[in-house]
C-alpha cells in the first residue's frame, strides 16, 4: 500500500503508522509527505480505529528533510517551493485534524520536520537519550511550516528558546518545553504508550472525536492564516543569500559564512 510507511491495526483498533525509511533515520520525502496525508485521511475515516500511535522505524524517529528533496528545493523557483512547502503544510494539518488520538513514539533523532510531527500528536512519549533541533537556522532557513504547531504545542516563551538556535536538547528538555509529555528508559517506551493508549479504550469514539476538534477550536493555533504566513516567509528565505550559502555549505561539507 505504502512505499515509505507500514500501517497495522490490531483487534482493539489501535493502528501503528510507522515512518519506514530506518536506513535514512526516516527523513521526509516528497513521497513520504504524499503517503502521510492519505494515511491521515484514510485512518480518520476508519470507523474501527480507536487510537493511531505514529513513530519511526530502525534507530530514528525522524531526522528532518532528505537531502534529494532538499537539493530540489535549491533548483526550484519561489512558486514551486511555496507549492512543496503547502504540501508539507498540508500533511501536518491532516495529522493535526485527523479525528482519532494520535500519540507519538519517538526515539532517536527527531529534528525539523520530526518536531513538526511531535507537535501535531495529540501526546508524544520519547525515549531517554532521543535528541532533538529545530536546524533550519543552521541552513540559512526558518521553522516555518511547523512552526504554527510547534508554537502551539510549546508556546511563544518555550519555543523561542530552541526555535532560533538551532541548538540540540535531550528529552528531558524536550519535556520542559511541553514537547514530550514523558520521557522514559528506551525498554520501557513501549509500556509506556500503552498507558497512553488504555484509556481511550473504555471512551466514546464520537465524543473522543469531537472532544478533539473543540480542543483545536478553542487553541486556534495553527490557522490558515499563520499557515499562509509560515510559507511565504521560508519562501522569503530560500530567495536570500543566506540559505543558499548555507545549503551549498552543507552539501559542500563546509562552514556557511557566517560560522566561519
Amino acid at each position: 500500500m505504502y512505499q515509505t510507511l507500514t500501517l497495522e491495526t490490531d483487534t482493539r483498533g489501535v493502528a501503528r503508522l510507522t515512518l519506514n525509511r530506518p536506513d535514512k533515520h526516516n527523513v521526509l520525502d516528497a513521497q513520504m509527505i504524499a503517503e502521510l496525508t492519505e494515511a491521515a485521511a484514510r485512518l480518520g475515516a476508519d470507523e474501527a480505529v480507536r487510537v493511531v500511535v505514529l513513530t519511526g522505524a530502525g534507530a530514528s524517529f525522524c531526522a528532518g528533510g532528505d537531502l534529494g528533496w532538499m537539493k530540489a528545493q535549491m533548483a526550484a523557483d519561489a512558486q514551486t517551493r511555496a507549492v512543496e512547502a503547502g504540501k508539507l503544510a498540508a500533511m501536518l494539518g491532516a495529522l493535526n485534524r485527523m479525528p482519532k488520538p494520535l500519540i507519538g513514539r519517538v526515539q532517536g533523532q527527531a529534528f525539523g520536520g520530526g518536531i513538526g510531527m511531535m507537535a501535531v500528536c495529540d501526546v508524544a512519549i520519547g525515549a531517554l537519550g532521543a535528541q532533538f533541533a529545530l536546524t533550519e537556522t543552521r541552513l540559512g532557513l526558518i521553522p516555518a511550516t511547523i512552526g504554527p504547531y510547534v508554537l502551539a504545542r510549546m508556546g511563544e516563551a518555550m519555543a523561542r528558546r530552541v526555535f532560533m538556535s538551532g541548538r540540540r536538547f535531550d528529552a528531558s528538555e524536550a519535556v520542559t518545553l511541553g514537547l514530550l509529555a514523558r520521557a522514559v528508559p528506551q525498554a520501557a517506551l513501549d509500556e509506556a504508550v500503552e498507558a497512553e493508549i488504555t484509556p481511550y479504550l473504555s471512551c466514546a469514539p464520537g465524543a473522543v472525536a469531537r472532544a478533539k476538534a473543540l480542543a483545536l477550536y478553542l487553541g486556534q493555533g495553527a490557522t490558515p492564516e499563520t499557515v499562509d504566513h509560515s510559507i511565504a516567509e521560508l519562501v522569503a528565505c530560500w530567495e536570500g543569500e543566506e540559505a543558499r550559502d548555507g545549503i551549498e555549505a552543507f552539501f559542500a561539507r563546509r562552514k556557511p559564512r557566517w560560522a566561519e
